[in-house]
């Protein structure tokens, strides 16, 4: 050390320490040799202190083999596999000779003589790196671990990934052969666009397969592996052009290529032929989003790894049922998306002068980044609404319609059929269990359900009368079914079966929002918050297609309510059983004479009311009950079914709830949704899926129950008035049993509003239920046989 050298210390540390720091401003001899015999020391006391933090043994020996899970129906049919990544595993022998010479050449050319680590590389990787030039110095086997395990080793620039990467190399060349080494890295890599392994970067980049790469081809892809986005052929070709050459003189360099090859070679132009790889999403691409979810759980909490441990999943799904779902929501969709198309032609409702297309061009990207670059607003729209390709692409985007498909075993809650949009590729968006919209009529039975478990009859009657309900704020609510009420009693079980909002609207005053939001929740629409408003009972909360039939399900079962399930028992490959799964506990959510009744009204709503297509177009005459629901200004269509055997849903419209088919016909449940479950139950019960034999047992009457009903008729009969002979007039036939399309309407034709909510200040005259009046009771009126209406409106807010 040189004389004089001076430190001065803070006076704040203590004297101890002082001492200690004053000993090392002049280290002797001796104590200099002992910290430079320390510091190895202790580096090497780190490392081993770090081997219980990367990955064991048994880790390494699975990253090799490729065993994904396998999904099968509950038919035994092959559903999908969950691959770690959208890769082929391919053996070295089919690999091209080129790829393995260009690889070992540019990025690790010691690699047959290491054992994990090239203690030169690593060494001169380190004073490039102090002397402020970083340099990698990473071998393939420590590449491969940083690739088999990225979250157990990191990626961070630092001391203790760098040793853990070098463990975890070491006990790969411990375990491994050099070719099993390449093999393994050269399908685990990834390139790019959902491409991972050589053969799908060989696919994705030049439409071939990996052993018939060629020289210039393997160049291109090792020389990816430098910088993926950086040297991506696909956006930046100059760069992969040169980047394509330096492996090339790599390879002259390391002897794997003659000198002229490359002259000729280099002067090459860099051509490419790609083509993304889409992986296979199989039948149930949305169920199977649901259940690998599950799964990951299910496989971390019990020590299983989903990619490479042979898992096969039970599910289930009927492989068939599920064919026929896919195949009736994509013809309805598209027999649909023609009158969608017809509708919002360009020089009729998608017009320049429509503000509901200046509006939805203000929402997007291309608006908005130009407007925040400074651009003038108003000449911007003006710009993008006279940009034809602009125009039509997002008309397209916007206009396209979707729709959700679920089936369910009420049995046991069984999943049967899952379709969560016409195409999962285009739409991964999830319309069964992520989207949540407006329910309509499909949620008043909760409202009849409720009233029934009150001691209501469906034979109970309400006078069909405008409805004015006081809210809060001044604001009445005034449901109406898209005409002049009757004024006359009508039956409950007939308001149900033509979908009544003014009978619905009394009944929910009756029995209160809060009882019809509890039974809902009891019965299975339990994920989406519902508002215990009067309004409700059209069905103005949005919910999920899966909670809706998960709670018709239970109107099928008696009352009772299962938890939708979705895998009944996993094995390994071997056929031993891991884990098996028994349907959750029923939980008694209506009492079954109530939900009796309620069953037995739905069955009108398919024998004479709103879904009646089922018997006269779908030529179905099992013992069936369901609902349609149209929501306002027939944005959404809905329709249920139920089966003693299945209970099937569907869902129509689009993502953008402003866009309609601007039909009153079409834009019907009855016309919409009805069609894609009908298609499925009809064939369902040709083929014996579902037996149509089986029918909806009541449930036995007690002693108690018979008296009341008998003392109940008896008081009916006495209070009844003579009955009065009505002229039956003559029934039209109701617009679900035409099968043929509807009048085309002009754009300009404003869309009739089939039911609407209206409000008006509390000054307002308010009849015939105001704010002083009781809620609507159930007395024991005389039933009146009111005839179907000679239009049945499809139900309201709807």
């Amino acid at each position: 050390m040189p004389t004089g050298f001076r430190v001065s210390l803070p006076s704040r540390f203590p004297p101890f320490l002082t001492e200690f720091l004053q000993r090392w401003r002049r280290p002797t001899r001796r104590e200099l040799l002992w910290a430079l015999a320390a510091l190895p020391t202790l580096l090497l006391a780190y490392t081993l202190l770090l081997i219980p933090f990367t990955p064991a043994i048994s880790d390494i020996r699975k990253a090799k083999v490729d065993l994904p899970a396998q999904v099968l129906s509950s038919d035994g049919k092959l559903l999908t596999e969950f691959k770690w990544a959208n890769r082929v595993w391919v053996p070295l022998k089919d690999v091209a000779p080129s790829v393995v010479n260009a690889l070992v050449a540019t990025e690790d050319h010691r690699f047959y003589e290491h054992f994990g680590l090239d203690w030169r590389r690593t060494a001169s990787a380190a004073l490039h790196t102090f002397s402020g030039e970083r340099q990698g110095g990473s071998t393939l086997t420590q590449q491969l671990a940083r690739n088999l395990f990225p979250q157990e080793i990191g990626r961070a620039p630092t001391l203790t990934r760098k040793l853990k990467e070098a463990i975890t190399a070491f006990k790969i060349e411990a375990l491994y052969t050099k070719p099993e080494i390449l093999e393994t890295y050269l399908n685990t890599v990834p390139f790019l666009y959902n491409a991972y392994g050589i053969e799908m970067a060989a696919r994705t980049y030049f439409d071939k397969s990996a052993d018939q790469l060629s020289v210039l081809e393997s160049a291109t892809l090792v020389g990816m592996l430098k910088g993926n986005s950086y040297y991506n052929p696909v956006l930046n070709p100059e760069r992969a052009l040169q980047r394509r050459n330096t492996v090339l003189a790599q390879m002259v360099k390391r002897g794997q290529l003659e000198a002229a090859q490359y002259t000729s070679l280099s002067k090459r132009p860099l051509r490419i032929d790609f083509e993304r790889q889409v992986e296979d999403s199989g039948p149930v691409p949305h169920f199977a989003v649901q259940l690998r979810k599950w799964l990951i759980d299910w496989a971390d909490d019990h020590d299983y790894n989903l990619y490479a441990d042979g898992l096969v999943v039970h599910t289930t799904i009927d492989a068939r049922l599920q064919a026929l779902a896919n195949q009736a929501l994509a013809r309805q969709s598209r027999h649909l998306q023609t009158l969608a198309d017809a509708a919002w032609q360009p020089r009729r409702a998608w017009g320049p002068d429509s503000a509901l297309v200046q509006s939805l061009v203000r929402e997007t990207p291309e608006y908005r980044r130009a407007v925040d670059a400074g651009q003038n607003a108003d000449d911007v729209l003006k710009a993008l609404l006279k940009d034809s390709s602009f125009m039509g692409q997002l008309r397209t985007q916007k206009t396209r319609l979707q729709a959700g498909f679920l089936a369910l075993d009420p049995r046991n809650g069984q999943v049967r059929a899952w379709v969560g949009s016409r195409d999962f590729g285009q739409e991964p968006f999830d319309h069964v269990s992520q989207a949540r919209r407006q329910p309509g009529s499909t949620f008043k039975p909760f409202v009849y359900g409720a009233a029934f478990d009150e001691g209501a009859s469906p034979d109970d009657t309400l006078i069909d009368q405008a409805v004015e309900i006081p809210l809060p704020g001044g604001e009445v609510w005034r449901p109406s079914d898209g005409g002049p009420p009757s004024d006359k009693p009508m039956r409950l079980r007939d308001a149900l079966a033509y979908s009544k909002n003014t009978i619905t609207a009394q009944l929910m005053q009756s029995v209160g929002p809060e009882r019809v939001a509890r039974l809902a929740r009891a019965m299975g629409v339990n994920e989406s918050p519902l508002e215990a408003v009067p309004a409700l009972a059209l069905g103005t909360s949005p919910v999920s297609l899966k909670e809706m039939v998960s709670a018709y399900s239970s109107i099928a079962h008696d009352g009772q309510y299962l938890a939708p399930m979705l895998v009944t028992r996993i094995e390994n490959r071997q056929g031993e059983v891991l884990a098996e799964f028994d349907p959750a506990k029923p939980q008694r959510a209506l009492s079954a004479q109530a939900n009796y009744q309620l069953l037995d009204v739905m069955r009108g709503v398919v024998d004479k009311g709103t879904g009646v297509a089922i018997r006269s177009r779908y030529g179905i005459r099992a013992d069936v009950a369901g609902k349609t629901g149209t929501t306002q200004d027939n944005t959404d269509g809905w329709f249920i079914l139920m089966h003693p055997q299945l209970v099937a849903g569907a869902w129509v419209g689009f993502n953008d709830g402003r866009i309609t088919l601007r039909s009153d016909y079409w834009g019907q449940g009855a016309h919409s949704a009805l069609p894609i479950v009908g298609e499925v139950t009809a064939q369902a019960l040709r083929t014996k899926l579902i037996d149509p034999r089986e029918r909806f047992e009541a449930p036995p009457e007690g002693f108690f129950s018979q008296l009341a009903k008998g003392l109940r008729d008896w008081v009916q009969g006495l209070m009844a008035p003579k009955p009065v002979p009505v002229p039956q007039p003559v029934r039209q036939p109701a617009p679900e049993e035409v099968v043929a399309p509807e009048p085309a309407v002009p754009a300009s034709e404003p869309v009739e509003v089939v039911a609407s909510t209206v409000t008006l200040p509390a000054s307002a005259p308010v009849s015939p239920i105001s704010a002083s009046s009781a809620a609507p009771t159930l007395g024991p009126v005389a039933p009146v046989s009111v005839p179907a209406p000679a239009v049945v409106p499809d139900d309201a807010v709807r």
